[in-house]
């Protein structure tokens, strides 16, 4: 090769080479970035893994923690089952139910009363006239525990001092007997039975509140079955009066009631006798009574104290109810064994009627004695409560066998408004005349009449 083609082909390798190595660099360059690129998307990449990993881990745990919780709802569902909690129920007051038959309700009751006595002329006792009192104020409660027991515990605070009433353990021995235990009412009649918020007039005939009938300490079955009630015990005295040790009385009381649904109408028969040892350091009874109303203290009809070592009383009932109207008489003699003299056998004895005046209203009747009246439109519900017109004849006869403690025939009206279940109102005025009068009026008079008044606000619960 000459020289000069030497030389061309330098040139021309010089002049390649000058074209290539720009080239080259261009490339390594766009390689770095790509390959920083791809470090930056590794990294992403890794990240997102990262929290894709964080991710279901707390999945994970969270799937943990449901199924713990899960299992324990469960469990306490079991134990919600096995302990169910208290229920809540209103009836007038709460009533607590809890497991295996436990309940508790409080219970009580307060009634005002207002009257007014005329005083004959001559008769000087300051108790007639106007007058004003609490007449009640119960508190106690009451319910059941398991095994077929139940209680009650019951208290006035109306007085000067707490006064029990109601105190006493029971026992449903089968499906159709109940034992009591403790202080309680003997089965009297048919009134006494019933409770006082549930009477025609703010006080019960005269044979009720006369003859000493009260609640007592005592022993006594109830068997009831279809219409038929058989009740019978044996009781002490009352709880405040067994504080002297010197009291030993003791009685035997009994009570059979029959109580058929005659179509519409409920009917109810019974009669009760009684039997009392007094075998305590008075041994003498007294047997007096109120005209009418409480408020005064004034007893126009008295016996006075009689010695005596026993007493025994028998009564008969006789009721019916249909509708808004309904029908009770009563009759009670008290015959008492004098320590000395001829024995004397009292009468005690009452004949009443009531009617509503409003529409679908009617007295309540449970367990052989009246109970409450439930409006048919109460004032809570825009209605105007229920509204009961009353009549009753009150005898009663305390003379005889050289006793001299006064006759009373008495008549009676009485207006009743019940607003609700467990409010009532009552408004009543009885004409009452008496002969052979324990208190003489002007000039020796025994045979007069007195008027009285009376008015109560009531509620329970």
């Amino acid at each position: 090769m000459s020289p000069i083609s030497r030389t061309a082909s330098a040139l021309a390798v010089g002049v390649a080479l000058s074209w290539v190595t720009p080239a080259q660099a261009q490339d390594a360059t766009s390689v770095a970035q790509e390959l920083a690129q791809m470090r930056a998307q590794m990294e992403r990449m890794s990240q997102r893994i990262d929290e894709l990993e964080g991710q279901l881990a707390q999945a994970k745990a969270d799937a943990g923690a449901a199924t713990q919780a899960a299992g324990e709802a469960r469990a306490a569902v079991a134990e919600v089952k096995e302990n169910p909690p208290v229920k809540v129920a209103w009836k007038g007051a709460p009533e607590l139910t809890g497991k295996d038959g436990f309940t508790f309700k409080p219970r009580g009751r307060l009634q005002v009363d207002t009257g007014m006595v005329s005083r004959p002329n001559g008769i000087t006792d300051k108790s007639t006239g106007f007058g004003s009192e609490v007449r009640r104020a119960y508190l106690g409660f009451d319910g059941t525990l398991p095994g077929g027991f139940g209680y009650r515990a019951e208290i006035d605070v109306a007085g000067s001092s707490v006064e029990i009433t109601d105190l006493y353990l029971t026992y449903a021995a089968s499906k159709n007997m109940t034992l009591t235990l403790g202080q309680h009412k003997p089965f009297w009649s048919l009134e006494e039975l019933g409770s006082d918020l549930f009477t025609s007039f703010t006080e019960r005939a005269a044979l009720n509140t006369s003859f000493g009938f009260e609640r007592r300490l005592g022993a006594s079955a109830t068997y009831s079955k279809g219409p038929l009630i058989v009740q019978g015990g044996v009781f002490t005295d009352n709880l405040s009066d067994l504080n002297n040790d010197e009291n030993n009385s003791w009685s035997v009381d009994g009570r059979v009631v029959f109580a058929p649904k005659l179509g519409d109408g409920q009917l109810h028969v019974g009669g009760s006798a009684h039997y009392r040892e007094l075998n305590d350091s008075a041994a003498s009874v007294r047997y007096r009574v109120r005209p009418l109303i409480h408020t005064p203290d004034i007893r126009f009809i008295d016996t006075g104290a009689i010695s005596a070592s026993s007493e025994t009383g028998y009564g008969l009932e006789l009721a019916y109810l249909s509708g808004r109207f309904h029908a009770t008489g009563e009759g009670h003699w008290q015959k008492v064994d004098r320590l000395d003299g001829p024995n004397p056998t009292f009468f005690g004895g009452y004949a009443e009627v009531g009617y509503f005046l409003t529409g679908g209203d009617t007295r309540g009747y449970k367990n052989g004695a009246y109970d409450r009246v439930k409006p048919a439109n109460p004032v809570n519900k825009g209605g105007m409560g229920a509204v009961e017109l009353n009549l009753r004849y009150d005898r009663l006869d305390l003379s005889d066998a050289g006793i001299i403690g006064g006759r009373q025939n008495g008549y009676q009206v009485s207006v009743v408004w019940t607003p609700t279940d467990y409010t009532r109102f009552l408004l009543n005025y009885g004409r009452m005349q008496y002969n052979d009068a324990f208190i003489p009026a002007a000039g020796g008079d025994r045979s007069y009449g007195v008027n009285a008044f009376g008015m109560r606000a009531q509620v329970d619960f």
